[in-house]
């Protein structure tokens, strides 16, 4: 489930898999120019999308959507109706985050985001899982109780903190996740620890957690994530092309 969830909140809440399951084709092979991303600036998954494909050098049309208003075509294009959502040149759409960041990389990679300096793809995309599953699991019931049956925030926090004691471990050992510049696993997983710290902020600062702190605080002030963070107005059907440009 994404930060802010474009469908009815449920008790199970979907989540973005990292599967990487074949892209879906639209039904109509209408041109166009460049990718079309529908976005919400909040959104941890979506926020995550944006970052990898300016990390490829990669412009596309930006639509920013409004939980309260979504737009028919997004709808049309992908019926789970949650950001991000990209639909390429030829047609075919992308709905899962992670899914939208490994085709971006694959198809340019400077920052050598596929290949990390210590372990491999697979071992990134297993700890990101770790954190779209789990993680996600405990932060969705930590920072949004009211959204679910009998459960009690604060246990769900101390669970997160388990698997952030985790990360705090790997981090003490090198500087980023896996070794010593950062990666697909770093960008794909710091939106959902910002989130976590955000939800308060106090106690997050005095945890433990020195390590996921300081990279978390690397994270916050990257130029990738500063432009991926810039402010839209709410896409409307005919509005003039807003180009959420690499360079």
């Amino acid at each position: 489930m994404s930060e802010i969830d474009l469908v009815p909140n449920t008790a199970s809440a979907p989540s973005d898999t990292a599967d990487l399951p074949p892209a879906k084709d639209t039904k109509d092979g209408t041109s166009q120019s460049r990718p079309i991303l529908y976005s919400f600036r909040r959104c941890p998954y979506a926020m995550r999308a944006r970052m990898a494909l300016l990390a490829a050098d990669i412009d596309v049309e930006l639509r920013e959507v409004v939980l309260r208003d979504k737009p028919q075509s997004m709808i049309e294009a992908s019926p789970k109706a949650t950001v991000p959502v990209l639909i390429l040149q030829d047609g075919t759409v992308i709905d899962e985050s992670l899914e939208i960041m490994v085709w971006a990389l694959a198809e340019n990679d400077p920052l050598e985001w596929l290949t990390p300096e210590s372990g491999t793809l697979d071992d990134m995309l297993a700890l990101i899982s770790q954190n779209d599953g789990p993680f996600k699991h405990h932060l969705d019931r930590y920072k949004y109780p009211n959204r679910f049956d009998d459960v009690d925030p604060l246990e769900h926090r101390r669970d997160a903190e388990k698997i952030l004691n985790r990360l705090d471990g790997r981090l003490a050992v090198g500087k980023y996740l896996f070794g010593s510049r950062p990666a697909l696993a770093d960008f794909a997983i710091a939106p959902f620890i910002r989130q976590f710290a955000n939800t308060d902020k106090e106690a997050f600062d005095a945890m433990p957690f020195v390590h996921v702190q300081r990279w978390l605080d690397d994270f916050l002030a990257s130029s990738l994530f500063d432009r991926a963070m810039t402010k839209y107005d709410q896409w409307h059907e005919g509005d003039e092309p807003i180009i959420f440009k690499a360079a």
